[in-house]
Order: C-alpha cells, then sequence, then structure tokens
C-alpha cells in the first residue's frame, strides 16, 4: 500500500520554525471532555470556562486575632462577652462598650464594625483596654464579604492550566469538580539497530538507548499516559509493526529514522501504512529533519536522533503538541530576555537554538554545541535563540532565552 509519505523528487525547502509550528497546531488532536474530582485535576486544562457557585468570604470575616467592636466605642474601655472562631460563630450581638474575642477567619459579629489586634489591647478578665493604636480605617483588618469573589464571577477561562493553587480556587468556590480534556495517550518509538536496551553488555558500534526515556521524561504529566516501545531495529516491517502497536495513541512520537538516509525508514514505514505527510523539515538548527504525518486523528512526530536535536525538536514541538491537544490556552513556550556574558559567534543559515546556563539575569553558552552530545544538555537550563544569519552578539546585549 502506498500513502501520501512517499519522497517527492524535489523536497520543498525547510520550513521556518513558526509556520512548522502553526501548521503542528492546526492538525493537534481534539480530545474530549470529562469531569474529573478537583483534587485530581493536576496538570490539566479547563474544557469549560469556569464561574464561582458562592461567594468568599460568605460574609465580613477577621483578618487578625484580636477583639470585634464598635469603632465608635474608641478609645474604650470594653467589656468583653463572648468569642467568635473559625467555624463557631458569637451567636449575640455587640453592643455599646462590648467586645468579643475573636480569631482570625472567625465572622464578625453583628454590630461590630472594627477588629482591634490583640497585640493593641490589654484584658483582665472580662475588662479590655485600649493599649496600642487602633486600626486605620476601622475595617482595616476585617475581610469583607466578597473581597476574593462573588458567585457567578468568571475566575478561570477555558485553558487555564490547573495547578495546586487554581485547585484551591476551584474548590472554595463551590466546585468539586472539574471539566477538562481527558488525558492523553502518547506512544514514544526509539529506533536503529545501533540500540541497545539499557544494562545491556555492549558491543564497540552500540550505545544504550536513551532518546526514549529522555522524551517521555521531558513530556511526563499527570494529563500524558505515556507508553515506550523499542528499540525497533532498522527493518520496515518492525518500524511498522512498532507503529501497528501504537495505532490506539493520540501522539505518537519517533526518535531516528527521519532523516534520507538509506536506514531512515520512518518516513517509507508511514507510506506503507497510509499516513499523510503534514510537513517535513524546518529551518532549525538542531533538528532540521523533523517530520510531522498523521493516520486519522492520530499526530505522528518524526524527531532526529541525535540527542540534543530530539530534545530541542521536542521542546519546541511535541510539548506545544501536548499542551494544544490537552486544551491548553497558550501552548507555545515563550522566551525571555537575558543578557550575554560573553559574546556570541556570528551564526549560519538556520535559526539556532544554542545550550546554556542562565543565572538569573545573564545567560552563557556552553562550550560544545554538538547536535550528539548529551553532557552539554544536561548542564544547561536554557536555550539562546540566535536568528538565522546572525552577526556576532557582543557581550552585554539582551538575547531571547527559553528556559528548561
Amino acid at each position: 500500500m502506498t500513502g501520501t509519505t512517499a519522497e517527492p523528487a524535489r523536497p520543498n525547502p525547510p520550513l521556518p520554525l513558526e509556520e512548522a509550528q502553526r501548521r503542528l497546531m492546526g492538525i493537534a488532536p481534539v480530545l474530549p471532555s470529562e469531569h474529573r474530582a478537583a483534587a485530581d485535576c493536576l496538570g490539566f486544562h479547563l474544557a469549560e470556562p469556569l464561574a464561582a457557585l458562592r461567594t468568599q468570604p460568605a460574609a465580613d470575616v477577621s483578618a487578625m486575632d484580636g477583639y470585634a467592636m464598635r469603632a465608635a466605642d474608641l478609645p474604650g474601655p470594653w467589656r468583653v462577652i463572648g468569642e467568635s472562631a473559625a467555624g463557631r460563630p458569637f451567636a449575640g450581638t455587640v453592643g455599646a462598650g462590648e467586645a468579643a474575642r475573636i480569631s482570625t477567619g472567625a465572622l464578625v459579629p453583628h454590630g461590630a464594625d472594627m477588629v482591634l489586634i490583640q497585640e493593641d489591647a490589654a484584658r483582665d478578665g472580662d475588662a479590655l483596654t485600649l493599649t496600642g493604636t487602633p486600626p486605620a480605617p476601622p475595617h482595616r483588618h476585617i475581610r469583607r464579604a466578597g473581597m476574593d469573589f462573588r458567585s457567578g464571577d468568571a475566575l478561570m477561562p477555558a485553558g487555564t492550566r490547573i495547578g495546586a493553587a487554581q485547585i484551591a480556587l476551584a474548590l472554595t468556590a463551590g466546585h468539586a469538580q472539574l471539566p477538562v480534556h481527558r488525558p492523553l495517550e502518547l506512544a514514544v518509538i526509539d529506533g536503529g539497530d545501533e540500540l541497545a536496551a539499557p544494562g545491556a553488555a555492549l558491543a564497540v558500534h552500540q550505545l544504550p538507548a536513551s532518546n526514549s526515556a529522555m522524551l517521555a521524561a521531558l513530556a511526563s504529566q499527570p494529563a500524558v499516559r505515556i507508553t515506550r516501545i523499542g528499540p525497533v531495529p532498522d527493518r520496515l516491517e518492525a518500524l511498522m509493526a512498532a507503529f501497528d502497536a501504537a495505532r490506539d495513541a493520540d501522539v505518537i512520537v519517533t526518535s531516528g529514522g527521519a532523516s534520507v538516509g538509506d536506514h531512515d525508514l520512518v518516513r517509507p514505514a508511514l507510506a506503507e501504512l497510509g499516513a499523510d505527510l503534514a510537513f517535513w523539515r524546518v529551518a532549525i538548527k538542531p533538528g532540521k529533519p523533523l517530520l510531522v504525518a498523521r493516520r486519522g486523528a492520530q499526530v505522528i512526530l518524526g524527531l532526529p536522533g541525535n540527542p540534543a536535536a530530539a530534545f530541542v525538536t521536542g521542546f519546541l514541538f511535541l510539548l506545544p503538541l501536548i499542551r494544544a491537544a490537552l486544551g491548553a490556552g497558550e501552548p507555545m513556550p515563550r522566551p525571555i530576555p537575558a543578557v550575554l556574558r560573553e559574546a556570541m559567534p556570528a551564526g549560519g543559515g538556520r535559526m539556532e537554538f544554542l545550550r546554556a546556563v542562565w543565572d538569573g539575569g545573564t545567560v552563557s553558552l556552553d562550550g560544545l554545541q554538538d547536535s550528539g552530545a548529551l553532557s552539554s544538555l544536561a548542564r544547561a537550563n536554557a536555550l539562546v535563540v540566535r536568528p538565522a544569519h546572525a552577526p556576532e552578539t557582543p557581550a552585554g546585549q539582551s538575547v531571547p532565552v527559553y528556559l528548561l
């Protein structure tokens, strides 16, 4: 069977990064939504906007430990007539010359409009006197009803990534469950005759398979379920069998075999399976021989085999694809500006992503930028963007940086 991934006689020129990413976002899988317990939604994205089902605080509460009273009765003294604790409000009314002991988070009793913190008061039995400075304004230590949000308020738009704070907000707003997109099924295929299982005895022409573990770790999050396949030998039937084993995945990512060598079999295998080529080759370094195809609703990413190239393209393509499929409002990574500690040499004909170390202000390029080098990748915590045909950039100049 012949599909549309057959290599053209004259391949189109490599796509610019932004165009390749735009095309990828256009074919991201659309995952159905489901409701999950809010506490189990860490790392998911909201499938629908979220509005408050209740008001917070529901009534005026104290922001401090102290005494609730009427501001009109300053400067005192007062008689303590009861206590309002969090979860156990004072049932009576605070009248003239009266005060109620109050705890942080407790309801302000009826009649009171001021909280005097305990450090500014002295108590002897039920007698209370002012020893410090009263609050200014008088309601300074009172959290008004609805201070945080009111019932019906829009809290989070669709596409919001749910973290610890978002879980707390949703629960406090009255949502025991949240609408999110179902988990994404990701299959990671490692291919190449040179690869051996980690821990196996190695011949001189072999190396331990590490890319699939690296890509799986890069993609790992609660909303992604990952299956690793391989290492797969450089045989067409073996690679087709691996693709068949991953037929139920939403996304397949391969490492190696996406170029044009005699043993680069990803494109021929996809052609035999009837997959449609979305695009091939991107004008970046490392990572030019990147391939994207579709098999029905499934998206296949063919990444380079060199580890640094696989990591960079995983960062720039696999992670945004996963975020988009999970419903992220902003799936693309955003660079930040950083100052070069040393001069950056002139660039070549492709946009480059250079491994670097960022110290919170300045950034230094690693001296080892070969796409097969893992030591510099492990040292790096940032990627410096060098545009195509960039001239030498002097030290002290700001450059765009992606934090890893």
